[in-house]
């Protein structure tokens, strides 16, 4: 067996005892981040799983697809979905134009055509050139009849393309909710993240980033159900929603955590911020509606991290993260910033 072979046999090894030791889902994905880290291919893929490691930190799903943000290829999959989807959008819309421009210049053609058979129709034809004016005649009426047909042709086919650009951009808005909270959800968010720290730093304006996560929401499921779990996510989604204004982004990360983005805030002020909306969700109780018997106090969590004081933004995500464990280990409901 070849040294290259053996290499691959313990790399596959390593990758399958991580997963297995973890208690991590076998999905594409996964694996290809696992592969990426271990592997070294991805250095600060390595970096985040080593340091992962040697904090005790728990390495979860959730973990897991916060840290693929530091995979390159992760971010390229989504700009090049956003560009086929361009230009599908775009060629729809010069099919609309083309369709609409053969349509007006065949209606033109047509209604001249028209004019002349009638004037040729109206005019005294003597007996020896009248079957040959009739020909004429029949012809143009015939050329007529197909130019009339290629217009409701046309008119189908701008009709259908019309609604296919509108079926598209339904489709790309839909892409970017979450179906159960409405809110934007994580691939919108992974776009607005890039703008938003472009932008800041052209700006030298602060961004910051924070994870909510709500505290024993798998207990709540477990109670109740998981249509009550639902309510809940529903219910702290509209809260922040509430709280939130123009400069503050929030989305559903996916499951029970949330991630917010927010403009011109440094790390302090981000914190009293979701600390302020943290103690808003703390004071309310949530009644149970096919009960009439309350859920008793539902909190979250939170960890915040300044996105423009790192070179690499995506580290800002790590360490928000971070910061979120901290706040649960701590005793869940509070906001920590690192």
């Amino acid at each position: 067996m070849s040294r290259q072979h053996e290499a691959r046999l313990d790399l596959l090894k390593r990758i399958s005892d991580f997963a297995l030791r973890y208690d991590l889902e076998v999905t594409g994905p996964n694996l290809a981040v696992i592969c990426s880290a271990l592997s070294g291919s991805q250095s600060k893929l390595a970096a985040a799983f080593s340091a992962r490691e040697m904090s005790s930190d728990p390495i979860d799903q959730r973990w897991l697809e916060t840290v693929m943000r530091l995979d390159p290829e992760t971010d390229a999959r989504i700009v090049e979905l956003e560009k086929l989807m361009d230009q599908m959008e775009y060629a729809l819309m010069r099919f609309a134009q083309t369709a609409k421009s053969a349509h007006d210049e065949t209606t033109g053609h047509r209604e001249a055509l028209d004019v002349q058979i009638e004037a040729i129709e109206q005019a005294d034809a003597d007996a020896q050139t009248h079957g040959e004016v009739d020909r004429i005649i029949t012809l143009s009426r015939s050329m007529l009849q197909r130019i009339e047909q290629a217009e409701e042709a046309m008119e189908r086919s701008q009709a259908e393309s019309d609604q296919l650009r509108q079926s598209l951009a339904q489709a790309r808005m839909e892409a970017d909710v979450d179906h159960l909270t409405r809110l934007p959800n994580r691939r919108a968010f992974e776009r607005r993240f890039k703008s938003a720290t472009s932008d800041a730093r052209s700006k030298g304006q602060p961004l910051c980033v924070a994870f909510c996560d709500v505290d024993k929401f798998k207990l709540i499921n477990d109670r109740h159900g998981h249509e009550v779990g639902d309510r809940v996510l529903c219910a702290i989604g509209q809260l922040l929603s509430e709280h939130a204004s123009d400069d503050c982004f929030v989305s559903r990360h996916g499951g029970e955590e949330f991630v917010l983005l927010l403009y011109g805030f440094d790390k302090e002020a981000a914190w009293r911020k979701i600390d302020g909306i943290r103690r808003a969700q703390a004071a309310k109780t949530l009644m149970n509606r096919d009960t009439g018997k309350s859920f008793g106090k539902i909190t979250f969590s939170g960890g915040v991290a300044e996105v423009t004081q790192d070179v690499d933004p995506r580290s800002a995500l790590i360490r928000a993260d971070s910061a979120l464990y901290q706040a649960k280990e701590q005793g869940r409901n509070r906001i920590i910033a690192l």
